[in-house]
């Protein structure tokens, strides 16, 4: 069995071809999606602002970490789709951003 890594991913991307009803719908949610509601999570956490242009999409995803960042991008990617197409939002491509948590270093200040 391979080892599991944490991953924090951020999703970004531009809104495309909004209905009226989605747009209407993300303007009257706007201040639930701020920069203060932005965490990762296992769910994602969907961040964008009144524009309506480009949004991010923060999450958590565990994946062996034989198969590195790229697995862990395309899983955090296709999580973000299936949200965004849940709630009626189109959207353009997508392109990821992904930390590895069990790699990363901290540098504590003694």
């Amino acid at each position: 069995m391979s080892t599991q890594h944490t991953y924090r991913v951020i999703v970004r991307g531009a809104f495309e071809g909004l209905s009226e009803e989605s747009r209407a719908r993300l303007l009257a949610e706007v201040d639930d999606h701020g920069m203060a509601a932005m965490r990762f999570t296992t769910e994602g956490s969907l961040a964008y602002d009144r524009t309506l242009k480009h949004f991010s999409y923060r999450l958590v995803v565990l994946s062996d970490a034989a198969e590195g960042e790229e697995m862990a991008a395309a899983i955090a990617e296709d999580r973000a789709e299936t949200a965004l197409a849940g709630l009626g939002h189109g959207h353009g491509e997508l392109r990821s951003t992904v930390t590895d948590m069990d790699t990363m270093k901290i540098n504590y200040k003694r």
